[in-house]
């Protein structure tokens, strides 16, 4: 049955992208992952999506896991709607995008497998010109939920980059590592940010012994990169607390320096000012990439 979605789905992506020629941004999709709950992920989306804001780039941060959503209490705001709204002919895409800042879009998402249960030809194309709204964005930042469901592997494989967010403890260091194992299965280029740790020593020593790991038992042909680290800071839990984001409530913390390094690394791979068809643009950029892959 999905798979028959999969095929009308494609068609629908098809023939919607026939009869738009016109020219926008190409935009850069981050999937953020990680293998298990609690290792900060939602924490690092959110703030990553508002530094990279903040260096003027038109940002939009898709939750990819309504079902266990946090990007609004990280953002302090209210979800009414999500995309599935807008899939079912309930709300416009412009109903459920959320202004979170200058330069920051929020949208509230759903996983991939109740996407494709929707595929009617008449909602989805007045979908896919909605969406074109959204086609100026430079880079977007796909939270997804954790583990390695099938819904989740359709985000990373239409990412150009996922990013697997981990912390010291040695079960959260297996249960990256497990995650990696399976995105190597899907791409051969994998990034990671480790979070919570003392020193840059400390994330370069737990990265480098993932990779030794991962070379001998996955083979040396993965390209695992580390992105950045992120001290642990009582800041950072101080502006959880508060509903608020660490790098906006503390710029000069150690934390929001981290971010900074890493948002620098995200941006330093963005194609700017390259114009390219709406098919790698936005929001319906995004769908034609997980039709694509799925």
């Amino acid at each position: 049955m999905i798979g028959h979605q999969a095929e009308r789905l494609e068609e629908l992506v098809t023939s919607s992208s026939n009869q738009d020629p016109k020219k926008s941004k190409k935009t850069r999709f981050v999937t953020i992952t990680s293998g298990k709950g609690g290792v900060g992920k939602s924490t690092i989306s959110s703030n990553l999506a508002y530094t990279l804001a903040q260096h003027g780039l038109n940002v939009g941060i898709f939750d990819a896991d309504i079902g266990l959503a946090n990007l609004d209490v990280m953002f302090n705001v209210k979800i009414k709607k999500n995309i599935l709204h807008v899939l079912k002919g309930e709300a416009s895409v412009s109903d459920i995008l959320i202004s979170v800042m200058r330069n920051l879009i929020l949208i509230p998402g759903e996983s991939g497998d109740e996407i494709l249960k929707y595929s009617d030809m008449a909602l989805f194309e007045r979908f896919m010109e909605e969406a074109q709204v959204l086609d100026k964005l430079d880079v977007m930042i796909i939270d997804t939920g954790t583990g390695i469901g099938e819904h989740i592997q359709m985000f990373l494989n239409a990412a150009d980059d996922v990013v697997v967010v981990t912390v010291p403890d040695p079960a959260a260091i297996t249960d990256a590592y497990a995650t990696i194992k399976t995105i190597a299965t899907l791409r051969d280029d994998v990034s990671m940010i480790i979070n919570q740790v003392k020193s840059e020593k400390e994330a370069v020593g737990i990265f480098n012994k993932i990779r030794k790991v991962a070379h001998a038992n996955i083979g040396t042909n993965l390209d695992l990169r580390l992105v950045g680290k992120i001290d642990s800071d009582a800041k950072v839990v101080s502006a959880i607390k508060q509903r608020a984001l660490f790098c906006a409530l503390y710029p000069s913390a150690a934390a929001t320096h981290d971010m900074e390094q890493i948002a620098n690394q995200i941006t330093s791979k963005l194609e700017r000012n390259v114009l390219v068809t709406s098919n790698e643009s936005g929001l319906s950029g995004l769908f034609r990439r997980l039709i694509d892959h799925f």
